[in-house]
């Protein structure tokens, strides 16, 4: 024999006594973690796959209250509603408080709508933006139905340059001004709405349209 051979045969039996005492002393350990890891992962599989059901069912069940609102058949859809509302999975029990809410003041039932949109406001686990949407829905509600400070509670605090709602907010709050005969507020609210290159074009148009009949009566100052 070689001196060679003789050296890889004694590395060889070297490696093979190293990586024995290494199993003796970890192996324990490397199957617990491996089984770990294989339980870990179909435990999150399995997670996965129950979410998205639940996820999808509640998507099916939202799609059908919407589709009986669109028929007409209001009650039914409000039933549909509330019960997707206890049961649903994900953001949809926050979409059906929302369209349960719009459905109320469809039916003309305007107190009840703010009171619901009033709600979702209200609800700290609801994410910021559904929040501020709902508090928007409940002043253009109050615009027609309620005075400028029930409007303005509401929607002052999304006026600001910073807010995506902004338009809407300034718009809703310039007519109940309008509405309330606070002229020289509207007035200052719709040029708001006109300096504002992020308004959209439409709401733009209104906002001069009004400014003009304010500014033709001659009561914006």
């Amino acid at each position: 024999m070689s001196d060679n051979s003789f050296f890889r045969e004694v590395d060889q039996e070297l490696r093979q006594d190293q990586a024995k005492a290494l199993w003796d002393r970890y192996g324990t350990a490397i199957i617990a973690v491996a089984v770990a890891i294989v339980l870990g992962t179909a435990a999150w599989v399995g997670w996965d796959y129950w979410s998205q059901s639940r996820a999808d069912a509640s998507g099916d069940a939202y799609l059908q209250a919407l589709e009986l609102a669109r028929d007409g058949r209001t009650d039914e859809a409000k039933a549909a509603l509330a019960a997707l509302e206890a049961e649903g999975y994900g953001a949809y029990p926050v979409l059906a408080r929302m369209r349960g809410a719009t459905l109320l003041a469809e039916a003309g039932d305007h107190a009840g709508a703010v009171a619901a949109f009033d709600s979702v406001a209200a609800d700290g686990a609801i994410p910021a933006s559904i929040r501020e949407t709902a508090r928007l829905r409940a002043g253009l509600i109050l615009v027609d139905h309620g005075s400028y400070d029930e409007v303005a509670r509401r929607v002052e605090a999304l006026t600001p340059t910073t807010n995506p709602l902004r338009h809407s907010a300034r718009e809703a709050l310039a007519l109940a001004a309008w509405k309330d005969g606070r002229m020289a507020d509207a007035a200052a609210l719709f040029e708001e709405i006109l300096g504002d290159e992020g308004a959209p074009q439409g709401l733009r148009q209104r906002a001069t349209l009004m400014s003009e009949l304010i500014r033709g009566s001659g009561a914006s100052s």
